[in-house]
């Protein structure tokens, strides 16, 4: 299994309606597009099968990069995954801002919805989660913030929607930051979180295989 196959996780192909909100939490509102640009830190990862779970093992740290859209009503997201010692990218997802407000994550070729946006307690969190419906259910959620220093109370909040979808404390990973395969620079003039990420190491996958953001059961 080469080091492209092992990055396919962080999404799904297709998600159930979008009015179907797992565990009766709220998604953000059109004012919560805006702020959204900018840097998010990978920090954990939680998803229901042993495959995905090596995946989210394998992987030392990432981050995304949202930027607005031409059209005004949309985030370009450009994923950075850093797995042994390679930074696999991707720009193939997008946030939309609906005309009902709801934010999802849909893929550009596609236009499939691949993840939906969830509230959380604080907007330096980023929830992304997934209840994907094929040839079985698929559950799972992922967790980014504006900086790696989270507090306990929002690994718990975390942890309880991790709980809420019917997954357990074990089929947590946490991300270790461990190396600085993609690089992040912060922009110049600037200490602030919205970093310009630079790929120290680029890999592009082999044909047909999903990026990181595209996990398959």
């Amino acid at each position: 299994m080469g080091s492209a196959r092992l990055v396919v996780i962080l999404g799904l192909a297709a998600l159930l309606p979008a009015d179907a909100a797992p565990c009766g939490a709220q998604r953000p509102d059109g004012s919560t597009a805006s702020k959204l640009p900018g840097m998010w830190l990978y920090v954990a990862g939680a998803a229901q099968f042993p495959q995905h779970q090596v995946e989210m093992l394998l992987i030392d740290h990432a981050f995304l990069r949202l930027e607005p859209g031409a059209s005004g009503q949309e985030l370009l997201i450009s994923h950075y995954v850093a797995v042994g010692d390679q930074c696999f990218t991707n720009n193939l997802t997008y946030l939309e801002v609906t005309a009902g407000n709801a934010t999802l994550v849909k893929d550009a070729n596609t236009q499939k919805t691949e993840g939906m946006l969830m509230n959380m307690s604080s907007e330096n969190l980023l929830l992304i989660q997934y209840q994907m419906q094929k040839e079985r259910t698929y559950l799972g959620q992922y967790l980014y913030a504006r900086s790696l220093s989270i507090s306990t109370a929002d690994k718990e909040e975390f942890e309880q929607h991790a709980e809420c979808l019917g997954l357990r404390a074990e089929q947590i990973v946490y991300a270790p930051w461990k190396t600085e395969v993609c690089q992040v620079k912060v922009a110049k003039g600037s200490d602030s979180p919205h970093a310009e990420p630079v790929a120290a190491v680029t890999a592009s996958p082999a044909p047909a295989t999903p990026w990181p953001g595209s996990a398959g059961n």
